[in-house]
């Protein structure tokens, strides 16, 4: 073998990089579910203050607290030996309403390393392996990551982008938002549209339950229904809107989901697609945005859609030219990006 010290050190160092990324994920994990961010964005604080503060070990938020500043996801002052947020990571860390929230995404990789031994029998076999039979972790993260980019760009840019959609969700519409898992989607539509009445649609019951437990938290249960329902068979027709959120490449017969969409849909309805941004050809994915959707792709859409009928598998990196194919072989004449962020494709489909 011929190695190239220089590059085997670079990869090497890649390597120390993603290990120590790998060890920190569990960490962000705990000092979510304990409150510590939060507690943290108080004041600066010893590891003795802040375990008063959370009623916690002293000894163990320690060490907690060293990987937290080792990964610069915690200040940390020397002479005071004090550990602070600044403003950037309180804001990403600690306030669960803000854009830029990212504990959940974390979540995620829990559950994806608690798949691994469904994972290696599905490699192995060319088997599925469904949505629901994720650990629940699986389906607080993803709420808890994606919820964040809706808040942010839904209401204030992307349904804006759709042609006249604003407009007659302000008069009333009558909308389904199908794969709706716990709800965010739709409960931020309902908020901001109250002429509007609004059903979600999943498949998976504990999620639609808690769906409906949000809807009633949030005051909006008698404005807006959660149901069980699949992509192919939700009831309803003359809907003004269909929205479906990352969860298209996820179905086993995107197709048939089309088909189903165009036919639930008014003559001028609109069906507004949001998926994972990505572009055409593997070679313009291989970059961090990528790599993350790659890897959730492995343990959870690739399967997920395997699982089902058909079994497509799109893939979370499916890019727009195989979108466009789904949905015109489902009977829609008209589809373009009308938004787009470094995280999603917004698009709109017409009959």
């Amino acid at each position: 073998m011929a190695i190239n010290e220089e590059k085997l050190n670079a990869f090497m160092g890649q390597f120390v990089n993603d290990f120590g990324a790998v060890m920190h994920a569990a960490t962000i994990v705990v000092g979510d579910q304990l409150g510590l961010y939060k507690a943290l964005a108080e004041g600066p604080a010893t590891a003795e203050e802040l375990a008063r503060r959370t009623h916690t070990d002293a000894r163990y938020l320690r060490e907690w607290l060293s990987a937290q500043a080792a990964s610069a996801y915690v200040s940390y002052a020397p002479e005071s030996q004090t550990f602070s947020l600044s403003e950037e990571q309180s804001f990403a860390l600690a306030q669960e309403g803000s854009p830029a929230f990212i504990p959940g995404a974390f979540q995620i990789t829990v559950a994806q390393f608690k798949a691994i031994p469904k994972m290696l029998q599905a490699m192995r076999t060319g088997l599925g392996v469904g949505w629901h039979e994720h650990d629940a972790s699986l389906f607080h993260g993803t709420e808890r990551f994606f919820r964040p980019g809706y808040a942010a760009n839904l209401v204030s840019a992307w349904i804006p982008a759709l042609e006249g959609v604003s407009g007659a969700l302000n008069r009333g519409a009558r909308v389904a938002d199908v794969g709706c898992g716990h709800g965010a989607s739709t409960i931020l539509m309902a908020q901001a549209f109250p002429a509007s009445s609004f059903t979600g649609f999943d498949y998976h019951e504990p999620s639609i339950l808690h769906a409906r437990d949000a809807a009633q938290k949030a005051g909006l249960d008698g404005r807006l229904r959660f149901e069980v329902a699949s992509a192919k068979d939700y009831p309803g027709s003359n809907y003004d809107l269909v929205a479906v959120f990352d969860c298209l490449h996820d179905m086993g017969d995107p197709v048939g989901a089309s088909k189903h969409v165009r036919d639930s849909l008014k003559s001028d309805g609109t069906w507004m697609i949001v998926e994972p941004f990505a572009n055409d050809k593997l070679e313009d994915n291989l970059n961090p945005i990528g790599r993350a959707f790659f890897s959730a792709s492995t343990f959870i859409c690739t399967p997920a859609s395997r699982a089902q009928e058909v079994g497509l598998c799109l893939g979370a990196q499916a890019g727009e030219a195989r979108l466009r194919d789904v949905v015109t072989q489902g009977g829609f004449r008209h589809f373009r990006r009308a938004a787009q962020t470094p995280f999603n494709l917004i698009f709109e489909a017409r009959p």
